[in-house]
């Protein structure tokens, strides 16, 4: 495939305005002002009350999306990029505002995921299939999160058992590049009272995928290319049980793991040297379990203990890095009128082993917040202090007002600090330097929205200072002579989202368009493969029993490196998608990416999918 090398121009696209506003989302289904998120503050929130910039992506929405991984789905929302070197179980980056992958802080039920080798979720291993819900919450919450919450946090939700008769589920999918998916489940409540509530699910998916780098070599040289195609096989599944002790008390335990196994190209080849089955082994494993309390009316508690299992190996190429992080949470809220007060401690411990590496440390951590949601006023304050087993401590704040000028229009500014502890590879590798110290980050934002019936717009501008950026540099302190890490780098990640979703006659149109400036402070460079500009917009409907959908995605032009000399061209993509109901408790679904079969590449030399078709059906008893 050829690399697109032509610009994008984004203005031409028709698009509403909104930015800060959670009803941003990428389906026909917009979550109400009385829906409750938890993101911005680890507190259930109606949506009209928050002064943050959440998006939420409800089941219905992943269902119609037809998207295979998380990186798909977060990548059509306002703010986000993902960028990945190939097809489906290859490494993938997610960039909230423009912000390194590792500064978005991710948890599913609650459980903290994290590499401590590379910094950040490796999001290949998280299984979209078990997803039933995710937030995403845009800007910095160290305040909040502590380490991590730099540039976002995204929080993923599996299902819940509700109310009634066990609800069963069979699914059946395929696809392009000889793609696959089975999947079933059964959910619902039971015991006295329905205090029981249960989902199980399992999902075994593959494909046969596309060669990711058909030109990874220049045709002058003498070493050949790998012709093979770079599949995936996946096996997941998730339980989630929850017990309602009485009306005050409740026990949760969750639990997940998936298995991926994706094929790779790797740059070791010459001429001489055969080709190999260069494959990915992947491993996630995450438990959690939460008791909540209600004490009084005005005071209520929860205490939660997590652990998450991170795997990571490559073969025939001999690599293993494993990383444990293990979270105890005790949070409590005290409420006085319109005062929320609340006051959590959290420990952290963190273990990694890699090669020669076995190493721990952990953070323990006070934090303290106050909200106050009073007549046209809303006030959000936040104070955390981490103390690490390494470096010390960590003194992170953020405050936030919003302003209802008239029921329609709101306006929201806020500042915050933020930090991401180096990690252990980075500290204690042949490339580690015990003595880095923490990225930190400064924030400040201001929006401006508003919401008439299902109609909303707004914007939101804001600019993000990090310093102490940790960078690979040359020999230095460490003890390999190729290369050290070093705290010498400052970026600033600045930009506009604008975004909304208006309905006309029975179509329901929603877009939302970024101009930002991600760029490297002492150079005044881009940063690597984000984009300046990029937009979405969709359109949905109801016809004759069909639910029929179009989207449009938009990038302009990214750079592949530092320097900004390999360019990655713009692009536009055309994706289309439609279900209906075929027979009682059956539901078809069909969509095609990129139809018109634009060539385009998010990581240089890496190709992406051409135009797939996805073709499903669901049997799922009301």
């Amino acid at each position: 495939m050829k690399i697109c090398t032509s610009h994008v121009r984004l203005a031409a696209l028709p698009l509403a305005l909104s930015v800060c506003w959670p009803l941003a989302a990428v389906a026909q289904s917009q979550p109400s002002l009385s829906t409750t998120v938890v993101s911005a503050t680890r507190s259930a929130q109606p949506l009209a009350d928050l002064v943050a910039d959440v998006s939420i992506v409800d089941r219905s929405t992943i269902e119609r999306s037809g998207a295979a991984g998380v990186a798909e789905l977060l990548g059509r929302l306002p703010g986000v990029q993902f960028v990945r070197n190939g097809g489906q179980g290859s490494s993938t980056s997610v960039f909230v505002r423009g912000a390194e992958s590792r500064y978005t802080a991710v948890y599913l039920d609650g459980v903290r995921l994290d590499s401590q080798s590379t910094g950040g979720v490796q999001w290949e291993q998280i299984p979209l299939s078990q997803i039933d819900r995710i937030e995403v919450l845009r800007g910095p919450a160290a305040a909040v999160y502590g380490s991590d919450a730099v540039g976002g946090v995204i929080q993923l939700f599996t299902k819940k058992g509700e109310a009634g008769k066990p609800a069963p589920y069979v699914g059946i999918g395929g696809g392009s590049d000889r793609t696959w998916r089975l999947e079933g489940g059964i959910s619902g409540r039971a015991g006295t009272d329905d205090a029981i509530d249960y989902a199980l699910g399992v999902t075994r998916d593959r494909s046969d995928g596309f060669n990711a780098q058909p030109q990874r070599l220049a045709p002058s040289t003498a070493i050949p290319k790998n012709p093979d195609d770079d599949g995936y096989a996946r096996l997941s599944g998730n339980a989630r049980v929850g017990l309602q002790i009485n009306k005050a008390h409740r026990l949760d335990a969750t639990l997940l793991a998936s298995q991926l196994e994706s094929q790779y190209d790797n740059s070791r080849f010459t001429a001489t040297t055969p080709f190999e089955d260069d494959r990915n082994h992947n491993r996630l494993r995450t438990a959690g379990l939460t008791w909540s309390g209600q004490w009084t009316p005005a005071y209520s508690t929860r205490v939660q203990v997590t652990d998450s299992h991170s795997r990571y190996a490559t073969s025939p190429s001999l690599y293993r890095t494993e990383t444990d992080l293990r979270g105890y949470l005790w949070q409590n809220e005290y409420r006085i009128g319109a005062h929320l007060l609340s006051a959590t401690l959290e420990r952290r411990e963190d273990a990694l082993v890699n090669g020669n590496i076995d190493r721990e440390r952990s953070q323990n951590a006070l934090a303290l917040g106050y909200g106050l949601n009073t007549g046209p006023h809303a006030v959000q304050l936040n104070l955390r202090r981490d103390d690490d087993s390494e470096f010390g401590g960590q003194t992170t704040g953020s405050a936030a007002y919003g302003y209802a000028i008239t029921p329609a229009w709101r306006a929201t500014v806020s500042a915050g600090t933020s930090f991401r502890a180096p990690t252990l590879y980075q500290r204690f590798s042949e490339y580690g330097v015990g003595s880095l110290e923490p990225e930190e980050g400064r924030n400040i934002e201001a929006g401006l929205r508003w919401t008439q019936g299902a109609s909303s717009a707004g914007i939101v501008a804001y600019r993000n200072r990090v310093h102490n950026l940790i960078v690979f540099g040359g020999a230095g302190a460490c003890a390999s002579t190729f290369g050290c890490y070093e705290n010498v780098g400052r970026a600033q990640y600045q930009g506009i989202t604008l975004s909304g979703n208006h309905q006309v006659a029975n179509v329901q149109l929603r877009a939302s368009l970024d101009f930002q400036d991600p760029k490297d402070r002492d150079t005044d460079r881009l940063l690597a493969r984000r984009a300046k500009r990029y937009a979405t917009l969709g359109a949905d409907t109801q016809w004759a029993g069909w639910t029929l959908g179009a989207e449009v995605q938009a990038s302009g032009k990214r750079y592949d490196n530092a320097a900004n000399t390999n360019v990655l061209g713009g692009y536009t993509l055309v994706n289309l998608y439609t279900s209906t109901q075929v027979a009682r408790d059956f539901t078809l679904t069909a969509r095609v990416d990129n139809l018109t079969d634009k060539d385009y590449q998010t990581a240089r030399l890496y190709d992406t999918g051409g135009r797939t078709l996805w073709v499903g059906l669901k049997w799922a008893p009301n």
